[in-house]
């Protein structure tokens, strides 16, 4: 019992206490200051003599020190445990190796800080590469037209061409046309599409042609193959870069040109021309390519087409040893020298025939049908395309027609102001969006038929 009534008795004096200094609390409130130590490699404010209006922080080793320390450790970073431990030390206990160590990893890190801003980062010196790479690129791509060039001009009136004529660019030539002429030497140095006008005043467009349009005003001696034939057999023969094509009836090398920016420099085209005058032909026109795209990119065009001036059914030698990812034909009759260049066509490529007349084609599947060659005629087609013409409804004076909303009750008042605004929207610009009827139908001069195409693949029977 006494035992307890000692421990209520402290318990309660306790209590009286805590319930005091509450009192003395509120009645002289103490402004509390809490003193935090930054951990970090510059010496603490609460180490210093606080008593001391004047007083400093302790010196290290030397003045000098303590300078730079005040320098160089103003950033701070996280700390290792030894150097938490030495921060809770007097620092006038640390020795000169502790400063001196402090002081090099400091160094160390403003190198780092340093390097990293001058070196631009992997991205930028690649975005950097990409553009002065693109900037190069655009730089060779626009070329100025210059003499040796082949150029193209071009006269259009009322939508339609009244004249197009491929030329070579010429120092002291003129371009003859009957709707003027132009001197050659006005043209050099200018950039592709400019408009000049001729003698007579009227605007002629001058560029550079395309392959296609360069196939097709090339001098011929025989009839070409068309860009749109073209097309459709290699799409037949899947040609792609790096591939090896055998190529019978050269004609005016067009086909030659196609297959050579088709496999690329890394692959290469064999053709066959019987005639020698056929053959001069294509020398000559991808000579001529091949110059003047060196002229117009500042590159040499890929010499990759082999011409052989041979008949194909008898040239079992010049096929001896070789083998193609595909064949194109373009012969009288292309059944004859099958068996020839059959053998040397990889096993499930293709053969394109390219015939005039369907009575050739029936000739090439009684050959078929006769042999035992391992072909499967997969397709016969004929290419055609059909252009159209199409553009705004115009009055005989030349201005645009107008659509006309139905209404059915329309005042004077409504008619007079339609008439009026009419009479002001005789100007393109002031007519607005959607106003302007328009006329489409056929172009009156399409192609006719060209050719047939047969697609043969060679199987394992």
């Amino acid at each position: 019992m006494t035992h307890r009534l000692t421990r209520v008795c402290a318990t309660c004096l306790r209590q009286q206490r805590l319930n005091n200094k509450y009192v003395d609390a509120r009645k002289t409130p103490t402004i509390w200051t809490h003193v935090l130590r930054n951990f970090s490699m510059a010496p603490s404010s609460s180490d210093r003599n606080s008593d001391d209006p004047d007083a400093t922080a302790p010196p290290g080793p030397a003045d000098s020190h303590s300078s730079r320390r005040a320098l160089l450790l103003g950033r701070r970073r996280p700390l290792s445990p030894l150097e938490r431990v030495s921060q809770l030390l007097p620092q006038d206990s640390l020795s000169k190796e502790v400063w001196e160590l402090r002081e090099k990893k400091a160094l160390g890190e403003a190198e780092t800080e340093e390097q990293a801003q001058e070196v631009p980062t992997v991205g930028e010196s690649q975005v950097e590469d990409d553009a002065v790479t693109q900037g190069e690129e655009t730089e060779r791509m626009e070329q100025m037209m210059q003499f040796g060039e082949t150029l193209l001009a071009e006269y259009r009136r009322s939508r339609r061409v009244e004249f197009r004529k491929m030329f070579l660019l010429q120092e002291g030539a003129k371009l003859q046309s009957n709707w003027g002429f132009l001197p050659h030497q006005t043209i050099a140095g200018l950039p592709s599409g400019s408009v000049l006008r001729t003698s007579v005043g009227l605007p002629m467009l001058l560029r550079r042609p395309s392959l296609e349009e360069f196939s097709l005003f090339m001098k011929r001696g025989p009839a070409i193959s068309y860009p749109k034939d073209i097309s459709a057999m290699l799409m037949m023969m899947d040609v792609s870069e790096g591939d090896t094509v055998l190529e019978s009836g050269s004609g005016s090398g067009a086909m030659s040109l196609f297959l050579s920016r088709a496999v690329g420099s890394r692959g290469r085209v064999l053709s066959v021309e019987v005639r020698k005058d056929h053959h001069r032909c294509s020398v000559l026109n991808y000579q001529r390519w091949r110059s003047t795209w060196k002229l117009r990119r500042g590159e040499e065009w890929p010499d990759n087409v082999h011409f052989h001036n041979s008949d194909l059914i008898n040239s079992a030698h010049l096929l001896a040893g070789q083998s193609f990812h595909s064949i194109a034909l373009d012969m009288v009759s292309p059944h004859l020298a099958l068996p020839t260049v059959v053998p040397h066509l990889h096993s499930g490529a293709v053969c394109a025939v390219y015939l005039a007349n369907i009575t050739q084609i029936i000739d090439l599947m009684e050959g078929l049908r006769c042999s035992t060659l391992p072909l499967v005629c997969e397709r016969i087609m004929e290419v055609q395309y059909r252009d159209w013409l199409l553009g705004p409804s115009l009055k005989k004076d030349g201005t645009f027609n107008q659509r006309k909303p139905m209404r059915e009750e329309t005042s004077e008042e409504d008619e007079n102001s339609n008439d009026e605004e009419n009479e002001e929207h005789t100007s393109p610009k002031q007519i607005p969006f959607g106003s302007v009827p328009y006329i489409a139908r056929p172009h009156p001069e399409q192609f006719s038929h060209t050719a047939f195409l047969v697609k043969l693949r060679k199987i394992l029977k």
